[in-house]
């Protein structure tokens, strides 16, 4: 049977490194420093954008400032803002900017032109049509569309009393939500009483139905031997009949037999 051999102590040993041509050590030297070269810049481009080199900036933030001063940021850094129009925002202050692009920290060329779109403030309700409606559902439609009623205006018109018929301002003009409006609503017909007017002249039957709020028509001349010459003798309407302002009044003068 054999022995395992005793092994030499360590201090015996003797360890050669292998010698390696100049031309072997310069070529991987040369790939480790490409290696390492390309892991820069994979994570500056890729991993952790940033300016690489003195011509390139970072697009700077300037979302929520106001739009004068996140212009002069655009410029410091070296980039050109570009007017971007509006938008509304609901929250936003009107001016203030709420986009750009390129966003924040891009890495741009000097130069490069940066669109800034500011806010328009919140968007606008258009006044709804409650013409026809009952007063109290037009009042509830204003109020569910996000305007207010402030003031509710009288006037006389030939429908139904208790009906609205316009609003101030118009249906369709765009107001900010809570803005204030007048609702026009109908009392119903004016009511005018004819005045009578037989046995006065003509001139004051043109009188009393201008002072009435009516207007004189036609006038008609008979001869009749049962009035004064020059006096009304009849009218139409007749004196009492309710009538709208304006109603044109048509008369009838004696004149001599």
């Amino acid at each position: 049977m054999e022995l395992p051999r005793r092994l030499p102590p360590l201090r015996e040993w003797h360890f050669r490194l292998p010698v390696l041509p100049r031309s072997t050590l310069l070529s991987w030297g040369f790939a480790a420093l490409i290696a390492l070269l390309a892991g820069y810049l994979v994570a500056a481009l890729l991993i952790f954008p940033a300016p690489v080199l003195s011509s390139r900036q970072s697009v700077p933030r300037v979302l929520g400032l106001a739009l004068p001063d996140a212009r002069q940021e655009i410029q410091r850094a070296g980039l050109v803002p570009q007017d971007g129009g509006t938008e509304t925002h609901p929250s936003a202050a009107p001016g203030t900017v709420i986009w750009q692009d390129p966003p924040p920290g891009v890495a741009a060329q000097a130069g490069l032109r940066v669109a800034l779109v500011s806010s328009g403030g919140p968007p606008k309700i258009p006044v709804p049509d409650v013409a026809g409606l009952d007063s109290g559902i037009a009042r509830r439609l204003i109020a569910a569309a996000g305007l207010v009623v402030t003031d509710v205006e009288s006037v006389q018109a030939a429908v139904v009393p208790g009906v609205a018929m316009l609003t101030r301002p118009a249906a369709g003009t765009p107001l900010p939500a809570g803005s204030s409006l007048r609702l026009v609503v109908s009392i119903g017909a004016p009511t005018l009483s004819v005045p009578d007017l037989l046995g006065l002249s003509q001139a004051d039957a043109r009188t009393r139905l201008e002072v009435a709020g009516l207007t004189l028509g036609a006038v008609t001349r008979r001869r009749t031997s049962d009035a004064a010459p020059g006096t009304v003798v009849a009218q139409k309407p007749a004196a009492g009949t309710l009538a709208a302002p304006g109603t044109v009044v048509d008369i009838i003068v004696a004149r001599s037999p």
